[in-house]
């Protein structure tokens, strides 16, 4: 049975919020102009479910009108209540590249002291490659919050600036393998000999993982 826009748009604007979920799924099936123009007004959805998932549907569907897609998001980023749909509205700014958004993000970075909110925020920042993001990214590697801290070393390599290798070398010693593995991806976009060499002592890790990564991106 094929999905068409209008029982899609039944889906939507059904009492039922399971309905609704339904009808966002859908909208992947449906033309992304029409798709996108039906899920905007889900973005201020009663249920939070609803407006996490249409926030979600923005970072792909947000690209056949980006000026309005900015708009949207950050009105979610500025007057959501619920931390998960700011995190996804960070998420899908990343993900739309919408430079525009560095000052908001930025701003809300510094005002929020949710992790998942910062979290999203760095990993955003990292996508959207700004080097007005380099300050703060080096920031959030002193966060006490392990998962932001991971996010900032991997946004750090994003941004292949050259001024993060003596920042981010230090955590090629740390006791974490993740962390050493993050290290070892952000070094694959830099260059240099300090590079390299943090490269081939990771190329030796115990752990296969981060081992191999280095190995991968001294060979390439």
């Amino acid at each position: 049975m094929s999905i068409t826009p209008e029982a899609v748009e039944i889906l939507l604007n059904s009492d039922d919020f399971g309905d609704r979920l339904r009808g966002i799924n859908q909208l992947r099936q449906l033309d992304p102009q029409i798709a996108f123009n039906l899920v905007k007004p889900l973005l201020t959805d009663s249920q939070v479910r609803v407006r996490y998932a249409a926030v979600s549907q923005l970072d792909t569907l947000g690209k056949v009108n980006l000026p309005e897609s900015l708009v949207l998001l950050r009105d979610r980023l500025y007057n959501e209540p619920e931390i998960d749909v700011q995190a996804a509205a960070a998420d899908a700014l990343g993900g739309l590249k919408l430079i525009e958004a560095y000052p908001d993000l930025e701003k809300l970075y510094q005002e929020t002291s949710e992790w998942l909110l910062q979290f999203s925020i760095i990993a955003a920042l990292g996508e959207l490659g700004d080097t007005r993001a380099f300050d703060l990214l080096a920031e959030a590697l002193a966060s006490d919050t392990s998962i932001v801290q991971t996010a900032a070393i991997s946004a750090l390599g994003e941004l292949g600036d050259r001024r993060a290798i003596p920042l981010l070398t230090p955590f090629a010693e740390n006791k974490d393998w993740q962390v050493r593995h993050r290290v070892a991806q952000a070094f694959g976009n830099l260059t240099g000999d300090e590079v390299r060499a943090t490269l081939e002592k990771l190329a030796q890790d115990d752990f296969e993982q981060v081992a191999t990564e280095a190995k991968y991106h001294l060979n390439s």
